[in-house]
Order: C-alpha cells, then structure tokens, then sequence
C-alpha cells in the first residue's frame, strides 16, 4: 500500500507540462482523487477530452477547477480535502517575466504563498513547491521571482518546524528536457520545416532529465522530505552543440536530410546563462548526499545576528557549487539514448503509436 492510497492531491498549474507528467504518474496509482488547479480552460477543455477518449477507466479519478493562485479563494475552494499538494502554477518565460516582473511576483511568490497559508490552514500533510536553477544565483526577474518563492516556501516550513501536520519542502530543476517552451521541441520543428537550427551558444551547458525523471523527484520529496527542505536531483548535462548534433542524427534516421540541418549561432540572450547552477556553494556546505538527490536542510538560525556575522565556516572556500560545467558530460551517444526516453520523439521515429497531434512536440 503507498502512502498516496485513497488520498486527495491538489496539482496547482496541472495544465502544464509537469503537471501533466505528475497526472500521467498517479493515474494508474491507488490514489483517490487528482484535482487540477489552472486558469487556462482550454487546456483543462483539451485535457479532459483527452483523458475521457484515452483513459476511460481512471477518468472519473480527476477533477478540474479553474481559478488562479493569486485569488486565495480560488485556492482555498480546491484545497478543502485535500492531503497532498504540488505546487507548479508560475510564470517562467523569462522574457516575459523580465518585461513584466510584477506579474511574476504575484504568481511566483505571493500566488505560491497563498497556496502555502492554504495548506496550512486546511491540515494538508504535504506540499511540494516547484522550483528551477535560476532561483540560483539569479541574474533575472524570472530567477530572482522563484528565489523569493523558495525562501517563502522554506520560511513557512522552518516557522512550522517538526512534528508539524503539514510539511512544506522544495524542490529544484535544471532543464527538462521537451517542456513546454523548451528548446528541443523548437529545434525539431526547426529540422522539420528545412529550416536551421538556432544556438546561442555551442559551448553553453544544460542539465539533461527527462520529466519522468523530475516526477521521480517529486514523488521521493513527498516521502522523504521535512519541512523546510530543497531536494536537487543529480543530473548529466550536456553542450547545446552536442544536443544539436544527437538531434540531428536521431532525426536522420526519418530523412537522410535532417542529419545534413545548418546549425546557426545567434548569440547569448539577455539574462540567459553560460552554465546552470543547480546546487550553490553555500547550499552543498549543508546539503546530505542522498545517492541520486542532494537533500539540503534549511537554515534553522533564528533572528539572532550575533549567528551571521560572528560565525563563519572556514571550509567554504573550499566548496564548489553544483552545476553543469561539473557534472557529468554527455557525449552525442549518450545525449541520443537519454533523447529516446521522450514519448514525442519515439513517436516521430514510429516506435510507439502517437498520442498528440504531430504537430504538438513537448511532453
């Protein structure tokens, strides 16, 4: 019997692409009841069409509920009865969250703790908050918006402390390889249509997981978390040119063509990084090797200065962070076995029979 049997789980954002995956994973689970949260109707329209066509025998386990998170009575007309809550409603464009950060505050931050003080309040016995690695060291409004999300997160768990009923953790993701607005999807449809495949730059390194993978993270934060917890999941990474090139030759096995596709260099976007950094030094200073998670405690220091500025730790300088440059490096082989994992590329080789319209490419 798992921990979910016969409960209730509250997906906030359920519309999107994790919360898709997190839909796929507990539908053939023994849980009770999945409620999706969203704004977007179309796509909770999209949805239950597919899941009523697709998926007879467990469709009767969702139910839907449109609202956003910035409207605390939405959130807590979902919440009543609920035991677990995943929280993924943000907006993560990064151009768009740059041109309007405010938007980004009242979803990321303020929309998130609506959705935390609702917990609370209705005795949910665990939230996971959905995180990224520009919360790392953030050098735009998208980054800086979920840094504040994670430190609100983490400060409501630590305020309930253990033994609380409801645990509150986070956790953190570098790119998820075939997400919504992710670069793979783009590249493909690039190929597809005789056009050049776009870089910025070839020497730029990205964490590869797969969103199976990132449920996988959930699911393990769910069971092994306390409050106030972040959990990264180790990860290969991989240069953007050596994912161009697995592209194009997983792509050649359709038409010799698209192994011969232009690769065209763009230049560096505006608050886009060189390397994702996943895990900080100051985080890897307190974090718990988990095997294939680092679990990292939050700070338990209270309002006490005396702690932050008479107390140091001489071992920091010697610390790196956690980041692609430093993780394990895929090469175009392995970059092409991991690309086989995705359900939308297996389906354009003709290896499983399509679920989506051709047209749609992402998780």
């Amino acid at each position: 019997m798992s921990i979910f049997k016969d409960k209730v789980l509250l997906i906030t954002g359920g519309t999107g692409s994790f919360g898709n995956a997190v839909l796929r994973r507990f539908l053939d689970s023994d849980i009770k009841e999945i409620r999706i949260l969203s704004r977007d109707e179309k796509k909770q329209d999209d949805m239950r069409h597919y899941l009523q066509a697709q998926r007879p025998d467990v469709f009767n386990k969702v139910k839907f509920y449109i609202g956003n998170v910035r409207q605390r009575e939405a959130v807590d007309f979902a919440m009543s009865g609920v035991d677990y809550v995943f929280s993924a409603a943000a907006l993560k464009q990064v151009p768009s969250c740059e041109f309007f950060p405010m938007e980004a505050v009242r979803t990321n931050v303020e929309g998130t703790n609506n959705v935390l003080l609702s917990a609370i309040d209705h005795g949910v016995k665990n939230v996971v908050v959905l995180s990224t690695d520009k919360a790392a060291y953030p050098i735009n409004a998208m980054g800086i918006s979920k840094a504040m999300m994670e430190k609100v997160a983490i400060a409501q768990g630590r305020a309930l402390g253990e033994g609380a009923k409801t645990t509150i953790c986070c956790t953190r993701y570098g790119n998820v390889m075939a997400s919504r607005g992710s670069v793979i999807p783009l590249w493909v449809e690039q190929m597809m249509e005789g056009k050049p495949i776009t870089i910025t730059d070839p020497n730029m390194t990205r964490f590869m997981m797969t969103l199976d993978d990132a449920v996988d993270l959930v699911v393990y934060a769910f069971t092994h978390g306390h409050n106030g917890d972040l959990f990264v999941q180790k990860a290969p990474a991989a240069t953007l040119s050596t994912l161009a090139q697995a592209l194009k030759e997983t792509y050649s096995k359709i038409n010799p063509k698209h192994g011969e596709t232009e690769v065209r260099v763009i230049g560096t976007r505006h608050g886009e990084k060189l390397y994702e950094t996943l895990v900080t030094r100051e985080e890897m200073a307190r974090s718990i090797d988990m095997g294939n998670y680092f679990r990292i405690p939050c700070d338990t220091r209270d309002l006490n200065y005396d702690k932050f500025f008479t107390e140091g730790n001489a071992d920091m300088a010697k610390i790196e962070d956690y980041h692609s440059h430093n993780t394990r490096r895929l090469d175009v082989e392995g970059m092409k076995e991991l690309l086989l994992k995705l359900r939308f590329i297996r389906e354009d080789l003709g290896l499983e029979p399509r679920a989506k319209s051709k047209d749609i490419r992402s998780e």
